[in-house]
Order: structure tokens, then sequence, then C-alpha cells
């Protein structure tokens, strides 16, 4: 992006305001160049103070944007692309869509104009620099893809998908981070149990997570690679996986997984038909 770039974020609420902090926090751009939307604007003026522009406006947010951030839910989706047709410019402008479920076909029909739709699927960790974001379309140009993946490269890893896939990256990677923070809870209400305090508990069983994580990251290993090694004949950790694994560990984690990839491909369609 350049310093003349304006970003209008509609729909500020917690994957909107992470975008927004993750890519100021990278220095991609400033709070000057972000305009953050919500019906509720008072619930933004932490961020007006630190230089964002906020507005209940999301016509007039759009009027002034170069790149359009949709960040809705799917339900609230169509009302708000009826709101803001009359300000999009087709040529100028690019809309990110990180709404689930919804295609770029899908939005382009609502609002009836052919314009470059992007679909981009972060997660909460990208307030912090480290979330794994999907990204697909069947209209952007090599430029605005590459544009977008320079966007969400910077506060995190960005990979680009085929579109019919991104409902499923929807549950792997933003449903996941849910995922993988209730293992580690379960895994720190274990280690209370077996005799730790609690906050020793959680931060034992979280920087072990991070650390299997940053194993498989790091070495390009596989998990059960990981796994032998930590295995011994008879020993403790085999059998802990073992009553893991008779209990249907890996079994619930799959399932749910599928579930909400169907839940999130629904979540749209339900409000349209």
């Amino acid at each position: 992006m350049n310093a003349s770039q304006q970003i209008a974020i509609l729909g500020s609420g917690n994957i909107g305001l992470s975008l927004a902090k993750g890519l100021v926090k990278a220095g991609i751009c400033k709070p000057q160049q972000i305009t953050l939307t919500r019906r509720n604007v008072a619930a933004l003026a932490e961020y007006a103070q630190e230089g964002y522009a906020t507005t209940d406006n999301n016509l007039k947010a759009v009027k002034k944007s170069d790149i359009i951030v949709l960040a809705v839910l799917p339900q609230q989706l169509n009302k708000l692309l009826d709101e803001i047709r009359p300000s999009i410019k087709p040529e100028k402008q690019l809309l990110i869509s990180v709404i689930s479920g919804v295609s770029c076909n899908d939005i382009r029909q609502q609002l009836d104009l052919n314009v470059q739709v992007i679909r981009a699927m972060p997660n909460t960790a990208i307030a912090i620099g480290h979330s794994m974001t999907c990204i697909a379309t069947d209209n952007g140009t090599n430029k605005n893809i590459n544009l977008v993946k320079s966007l969400f490269d910077t506060v995190g890893v960005s990979i680009q998908i085929n579109e019919e896939l991104m409902t499923s990256a929807t549950a792997l990677c933003a449903c996941g981070i849910a995922f993988f923070l209730r293992s580690i809870r379960a895994a720190s209400q274990g280690g209370t149990e077996i005799g730790f305090h609690a906050g020793d508990a959680l931060k034992m069983a979280a920087q072990t997570a991070k650390g299997a994580a940053d194993l498989l990251l790091q070495l390009s290993s596989h998990p059960e690679q990981e796994i032998d090694k930590v295995t011994s004949p008879s020993g403790c950790t085999i059998a802990g996986l073992n009553e893991m694994e008779h209990n249907g560990f890996s079994s619930a984690m799959i399932k749910g997984i599928k579930l909400s990839a169907e839940k999130a491909g629904d979540l749209y369609k339900k409000d349209v038909h």
C-alpha cells in the first residue's frame, strides 16, 4: 500500500479490528488510512483516539476508500451491500470479503456490479501477527491478489487456494483457533488435576502447544514423526495417547471440523434462500 490509499473496514468486530491493528502494527499503513465502521460507533472511541477514522455511515466510508473490507456477519451482508451500492466504483475499488460461506459471485450478484472481489479468511491471531489466512478469488487480477497477499503476509502467513475450499478453510483455520485453544485449556485442566496451580498449568500447556507447532513448521516435519520421538516401549506417553484415542480424541476433532465447515457454508444461504 502507498500512503495515499484508504481502507474501509465495514463491520469492525473482532476480525475487523484485529485486521486494523495488525496492519498498523506491521507498518503497512497508518491509523489515518483506515476507516472503521460500526453501528455502535461509541464502541470505537478508543480507536478514534489512536487516529483511526470511525463512523456508523458505511456509505460515507466506502466513498473515500480504495479498498473495502467486508467484515459483517453473513446474515447482515445483503443489507450492507444494498446500503453501499451507490458508492461503489467497480473500476477503481477492490472488495475484500472475510465473511464465511459467501462467494465472490454472491457479492457481485447482490451488488449487481462487476467489481473485483477477493476473499480472505484470517483468524484472530492476526492481532499478534500470527494469522493463517487463506485467499481466493474468481475475478481478481494478479496485481490485486498480490496486494491482498501482501496485506495478510505481514500479519501472519497466507496461502492462495481454490475458492470452493474457502468454507473448509473457515473451519480449519478460523474456527480452528477455538479448537486448539480448547485443547490447551483441557491440557491445563489435566495439569491442575495432577498437582499444578492453574496459572502455571496453563502457561506450561500453552508453551508446550507452541513448541509442538513450531517443531512441525520449522522442521517441515510430520506429527507422527515427532510423536515417535517422544514415545518409548511401555512408556507413559504412548499410554496417555492411546487412552485419549480410545476415548475418541482424533475422531472428535475431525467431526468438529467437518460440522463447522457445514455450518459455515449454511450461514449466508439460510438468510438469502
